[in-house]
């Protein structure tokens, strides 16, 4: 398979707006078309509004656990970022290809689809699969859909690999994540009288500093992983706003935080831990105003992943593309969702560099496009009967 048959196909994706917040059908569409051209059929799983959709097809023996390729569709936005180059349009310079998407993860699915058309031609004996999601972006929301049908499925895969971008090298692991919301309310008043009132921002900063305790704990006595560059469990609060006037004391703060777990940590018991001190800040704010309190809920979550080396499915790959040693990542992925869901194990390995992705003027090197291109080859030449 050639990196200019690929690349053709990544300038075609990155055409597609396919930002988190619009739909992603005219891309969906356009793989599917592509593959039916070739004789392959696909299965599409849309949100609940119909306006995007997840993507799974498959090619060779039905009854046999296959090896699914595995990338989401949806980019971050352009708003606000000092591009210098056409964001959804492809442009190669240098042996660079810029356009948002390129490098997170449009570069992995277009060498994906041309691998899938490649086994179409071929006898094999496991299947090539291929699964497109939505709605990655803001909490691996849409592949859910997907797993839910796939879990209904009579043979599970043998072993799935999650195209993100780590420069082609081996991934086995990476953080689960949990982001949480809290409302912190207080009693609106004068700020000449603010000790007979409760400052609700004072309230946030109160939690702020008890998920700040908690993570200094966590850093110098928690769990560690040496294989991750933060060897520990995070928290991090990413927002914080309240307020209205200075002379006002505020009534209402909203704080947005999340928390990053490595595999030896449950989250759920660092939630519960968050909660206990929510309700001893409210119990001393209710001496004061009785309707003052902190309300935490989560948003959104994700499991990790912590593929074991010894796996059978890690071997397989290792068959074909050896590595001195895998690595885990600091960001998170579809992976773990499709472990914990399927019970599949998962490999995390694609073109291009993370470092890239998000960044005005994202790119993917031709280089990595054409080394994607070539593990997928090695990967269907281990997949031939």
């Amino acid at each position: 398979m050639s990196a200019t048959r690929s690349l053709a196909l990544l300038a075609e994706l990155v055409a597609h707006r396919t930002v988190t917040r619009e739909s992603n059908l005219a891309l969906i569409d356009h793989v599917r078309a592509l593959l039916a051209a070739h004789g392959i059929e696909s299965t599409l799983v849309f949100d609940e509004s119909g306006t995007k959709a997840n993507l799974f097809a498959s090619t060779g023996p039905h009854d046999v656990p296959g090896v699914v390729l595995s990338g989401h569709t949806d980019v971050v936005p352009v708003e606000g970022q000092a591009w210098t180059v056409p964001p959804f349009a492809l442009t190669h310079s240098e042996g660079r290809l810029y356009g948002r998407g390129s490098a997170d993860m449009k570069g992995f699915i277009a060498c994906a689809v041309h691998a899938l058309i490649e086994a179409s031609t071929l006898r094999l004996k496991r299947p090539l699969q291929l699964a497109l999601s939505y709605d990655e972006e803001i909490g691996c929301v849409g592949v859910r859909r997907l797993l839910d049908v796939l879990h209904a499925a009579p043979v599970r895969p043998f072993l799935c690999i999650v195209g993100e971008p780590t420069l082609m090298r081996l991934a086995t692991g990476h953080k689960g994540k949990t982001a949480l919301h809290a409302t912190c309310h207080g009693r609106e008043g004068h700020s000449a009288q603010a000790p007979l009132t409760v400052n609700a921002l004072h309230l946030g900063c109160d939690l702020v500093s008890e998920v700040r305790q908690l993570q200094a704990s966590i850093s110098q006595q928690g769990a560690r992983d040496a294989a991750y560059d933060v060897p520990y469990t995070t928290l991090h609060v990413g927002k914080l706003s309240g307020g209205v006037a200075l002379n006002i004391v505020p009534n209402r703060c909203d704080i947005d935080f999340e928390i990053r777990n490595i595999a030896q940590d449950d989250p759920a018991a660092l939630v519960d831990l968050l909660q206990t001190a929510a309700e001893r800040l409210t119990a001393q704010a209710q001496t004061v105003v009785p309707e003052a309190r902190i309300e935490v809920v989560e948003v959104n979550s994700y499991p990790g992943l912590d593929t074991s080396v010894t796996e059978d499915a890690v071997a397989f790959v290792q068959s074909f593309h050896p590595q001195d040693a895998v690595m885990k990542l600091a960001f998170g992925t579809e992976g773990g969702l499709f472990t914990a869901r399927l019970g599949v194990p998962v490999v995390v390995c694609g073109p291009g560099s993370i470092t890239q992705a998000h960044k005005p003027d994202e790119y993917v090197a031709l280089d990595q496009l054409a080394q994607c291109d070539a593990f997928l080859a090695k990967l269907l030449a281990q997949l031939q009967a």
